[in-house]
């Protein structure tokens, strides 16, 4: 009697499981026995009322347990039953990487406020036998990746490298110019022939009028730069750096020179008398000493070309 009695208790139970008010509420599997990381089909079979409205409590859940996963939800698929009934086939897809024996515990579908359980099932994973898996192969091996100095250099490089560039730019346009005193931003003139520039210089010195000023030693000095200057440009000999004895010497050497080496060789023993011994010429020497410097720059004048004449009236 005892037994008749606990037989029948269990039978209510799962009845109350399967059913909440009008609602039916069952679970298959495809398979009972699965393989770790394969899949199978978890059938959920509803039945109620076309009326009713119902849902799943746990439908973004992404497993069913700590053990079994659920890749995927395909749409669940209504039939109607007539006598205002319908049956509702929904299923999991599920998949396990953990061997073993798992139970799937009673899913909960709540309808109308009432909750309805399916049946408890149970799924059995056999692990992987991978000495039996041909087609298993060894890992590729980490292949190195070539080297690459962009690689090693910090986001923006260019602008670092934008930045050297113009420090280096500026330090040698320094050097270059500004230390010199001179603006490369300004536009320069171009420089006149040796010739022109020293008939104009001494044309300036004579209007200046410094010796008859009483300033015989700025007169003498300005008239021998001019010719140092002269001389450096139209024989590229460097005069400014030389004693007047070692200019003499080296156009005494010069073919074009030597006929008026005198008259140079005059003016600038006046000149070291002036500045150096502090003596004071006459009017004349004065008058004298600028006439040889401009007989010395006309006599050694550059001779323009019979070609270059034609192509300059051309």
């Amino acid at each position: 009697m005892r037994h008749i009695v606990m037989t029948a208790l269990v039978l209510i139970a799962a009845t109350a499981t399967a059913w909440g008010g009008n609602v039916t509420f069952k679970a298959r599997l495809d398979s009972a026995t699965l393989l770790m990381g394969k899949t199978t089909t978890l059938h959920l079979e509803i039945t109620q009322d076309k009326d009713a409205r119902g849902f799943f409590p746990g439908e973004q859940l992404d497993t069913l347990n700590a053990m079994i996963e659920i890749a995927d939800r395909p749409a669940a698929d209504t039939t109607d039953l007539d006598n205002n009934r319908i049956q509702i086939n929904r299923d999991l897809i599920i998949q396990s990487f953990d061997s073993g024996m798992w139970i799937i515990k009673p899913i909960p579908y709540v309808v109308n406020g009432d909750t309805a359980y399916c049946n408890q099932l149970s799924l059995k994973v056999l692990p992987v036998d991978v000495r039996q898996m041909k087609d298993i192969h060894d890992i590729k091996p980490v292949e190195e990746v070539p080297f690459n100095v962009l690689d090693w250099l910090p986001g923006y490089w260019w602008l670092w490298l934008l930045a050297l560039l113009l420090i280096v730019g500026g330090i040698w346009a320094y050097r270059k110019y500004y230390k010199k005193g001179i603006n490369p931003l300004k536009p320069t003139k171009k420089r006149l022939p040796p010739y022109e520039e020293a008939m104009i210089n001494l044309q300036n010195l004579k209007a200046a009028q410094l010796w008859q000023q009483g300033q015989e030693k700025e007169y003498f000095t300005g008239l021998t730069d001019i010719l140092r200057v002269y001389i450096d440009r139209r024989f590229h000999i460097n005069a400014v750096e030389m004693t007047s004895s070692q200019i003499i010497d080296t156009l005494k050497r010069n073919d074009e020179t030597k006929a008026v080496n005198e008259q140079l060789e005059m003016i600038l023993e006046v000149a070291d008398i002036v500045k150096f011994a502090n003596a004071r010429p006459l009017a004349d020497d004065n008058e004298v000493a600028y006439q040889r410097a401009v007989n010395f720059v006309e006599a050694t004048r550059p001779v323009e070309q019979p070609q270059k004449k034609e192509e300059a009236a051309k």
